[in-house]
């Protein structure tokens, strides 16, 4: 008796999950980019990125990890990675509340690592199969430690140290369809604190060669606006990747 009630027990789950489990869609995209230049010069330029996507009634779940690499015959000349992750929640059919995380590390930067948290609102003012445009606003933490650098002079040494504060942060997500086999998409993000204030643009357009192949063009800006002596303010980066997508 007792192992008919639990079997009449976990079908009875299984028919009340069965609803709910089919709301919860997955998608996965991933980029690749790889450069071999041999001759005059020998360099070699690799660039990753993957974003996985999970929704499951009202909550979305994103997290996208990249990485960049590059050398030449005088060794590594950039070196950076990170992982970024947001859950949403939508309490109404636009508005959205969300919590972020965000980590970096970058060899040649000013910056050793940045590590960011935050939560806040957002809205979706298009989402369709054409169009996505969403923009988010809120408050959060961010920790980070500068490299050591040298003044002005080139001779005193300023030493690398550790920051924390609490930031405003907002983002911009825009996608579009322009025809059948080609889209643009521009991802914006701001945090701005005390310390520093980064900005971050990234704007590719994508073509489709197969059903879900692509190829895509990539140019990326940051900033940040007070980083140590001997570091500039601004990297871009140019690619040509390319993209996997499924879901």
């Amino acid at each position: 008796p007792m192992m008919s009630r639990l079997r009449e027990y976990a079908l009875y789950l299984m028919v009340c999950m069965c609803p709910v489990m089919a709301h919860a869609q997955w998608a996965m995209k991933a980029e690749a980019g790889l450069v071999a230049a041999r001759g005059n010069s020998d360099t070699d330029t690799a660039n990753l990125k993957l974003e996985i996507k999970r929704d499951f009634v009202r909550w979305k779940h994103r997290l996208e990890l990249g990485g960049v690499y590059a050398s030449d015959s005088t060794g590594t000349i950039t070196q950076r990675w990170g992982v970024r992750e947001q859950t949403d929640y939508d309490f109404r059919d636009r508005g959205f509340w969300f919590v972020s995380g965000r980590y970096e590390e970058d060899r040649f930067s000013g910056f050793e690592y940045q590590a960011s948290y935050g939560t806040g609102l957002g809205w979706r003012f298009f989402d369709d199969p054409v169009t996505q445009l969403s923009a988010q606003i809120g408050a959060g933490y961010k920790a980070l430690r500068s490299r050591d650098s040298l003044s002005a002079d080139g001779i005193t040494l300023i030493p690398g140290r550790r920051e924390a504060n609490a930031i405003a942060q907002g983002s911009i997500d825009f996608e579009h369809q322009l025809t059948e086999t080609t889209k643009v998409l521009n991802k914006f993000l701001v945090e701005s604190g005390g310390h520093n204030t980064f900005v971050q643009n990234e704007l590719s357009l994508q073509v489709k060669i197969l059903s879900s192949l692509a190829l895509a063009i990539g140019y990326t800006v940051r900033y940040n606006t007070d980083p140590p002596e001997e570091f500039t303010t601004t990297d871009t980066l140019t690619t040509l990747n390319l993209v996997y997508e499924i879901g």
